[in-house]
């Protein structure tokens, strides 16, 4: 199934959703193993060591050192690999508010892991973004 690479239909379309929970990030060593009972959102092994996107209370229950404390956005739009502008669109506003923003594609979705304390806020500026691509 192929996903939308309308940039302009993407950004009208989308509707954030803001996933429940405190994530983080965290990392292990190169070649280290993931700890059992362990559910990260997000794996990606560097050369450096393998980063980890997890549920805070989970990162803490394997003794993981966890940075950035984050919500999880998920833009419910099937947007395609291939898609060309519309994370630039996303975070080039999120920028314009001062916000980081970490963003990750996925099969299906694209997802924004926002700061905790401004994730209200970023679903404020996504929702408005939508709205000016409808109109």
């Amino acid at each position: 199934m192929a996903g939308e690479t309308d940039l302009k239909k993407l950004l009208a379309t989308m509707t954030p959703e803001l996933r429940p929970g405190i994530h983080v990030f965290a990392t292990l060593p190169p070649d280290a193993p993931v700890p059992d009972a362990f559910e990260p959102v997000m794996l990606f092994r560097e050369r450096e060591g393998t980063t980890l996107i997890a549920l805070e209370e989970k990162a803490k229950a394997a003794g993981l050192e966890i940075v950035f404390r984050c919500r999880m956005v998920t833009l419910n739009i099937h947007s395609s690999l291939e898609a060309v502008g519309f994370l630039a669109a996303i975070t080039t506003r999120l920028a314009a508010a001062g916000m980081g923003v970490n963003p990750v594609s996925a099969f299906y979705h694209d997802h924004l892991f926002v700061p905790a304390d401004r994730a209200e806020e970023a679903m404020a500026i996504l929702t408005k973004l939508a709205e000016e691509n409808r109109g």
